[in-house]
């Protein structure tokens, strides 16, 4: 399984002139011709219908600061765990790299909205999240191993749905920063996966499988909220 790289997003940390400003130059990304998506679709027991697609263009701008706010939540798990979990130095290190990651992200997303003269509105937390964290352990190593197989699941779909909307937005700007994000985001869910194994002295297929069915499901049925990460919308 991949490794988090020491030089994370490397074409906008060692840009001076984006250092102090509050928005991106798009142009200027390198973005991949072509990330194999592969072990995320596999990873995955759904993937993202269509009426979801549509709903997600017609509402862009709430999806866009729900995107800042996924960016945002994922940086601070990662700090909370950099916190509660300090026994590990390989977890320490990649949970630092993730954290530096998703915060330059979210930075990234604040300046589309920016750049498009988009204010910030309140955004109410879906149900996916709590849908997942609803099923992790309570006790120890036994919630940590759950929390990582969660992050992998929501990491993948994150992936997932970058790319379902870099297909068919039309933004050229905006699908090229998801085509972006697509190398360093589909290699999140397998960091998280060999984090989880690596703490626990028991294969994790099983938890794994169990989340996959739940993350399928909050996907697949019917949700009355549109996120980023919400199900089926409610017509």
């Amino acid at each position: 399984m991949s490794d988090l790289p020491n030089n994370i997003d490397n074409d906008i940390l060692q840009d001076p002139d984006n250092q102090n400003d509050d928005s991106i130059d798009i142009a200027q990304l390198r973005t991949p011709i072509k990330v194999d998506l592969s072990p995320i679709y596999a990873f995955l027991g759904s993937r993202t219908t269509q009426s979801w697609v549509d709903a997600a263009i017609t509402n862009l701008p709430l999806i866009i600061q729900d995107h800042a706010n996924c960016e945002k939540k994922a940086a601070g798990t990662a700090m909370n765990l950099l916190f509660r979990y300090e026994f590990s130095y390989d977890l320490q290190r990649k949970l630092a790299q993730l954290i530096r990651e998703e915060m330059l992200h979210y930075e990234q997303v604040l300046g589309i909205m920016n750049e498009r003269g988009q204010d910030w509105i309140y955004l109410s937390a879906g149900r996916y999240a709590k849908g997942l964290l609803k099923h992790k352990r309570t006790y120890e190593p036994a919630a940590m191993v759950d929390v990582l197989i969660i992050g992998a699941f929501i990491e993948a779909r994150s992936c997932e749905r970058f790319a379902a909307l870099a297909e068919v937005i039309n933004d050229a700007r905006l699908a090229k920063y998801y085509r972006y994000l697509l190398k360093s985001e589909s290699r999140h869910f397998e960091d998280y996966l060999a984090l989880a194994q690596s703490l626990c002295d028991d294969n994790i297929d099983e938890r794994v499988t169990l989340f996959r069915d739940v993350e399928a499901e909050l996907i697949s049925s019917p949700d009355t909220e549109l996120r980023f990460h919400s199900g089926v919308p409610i017509q």
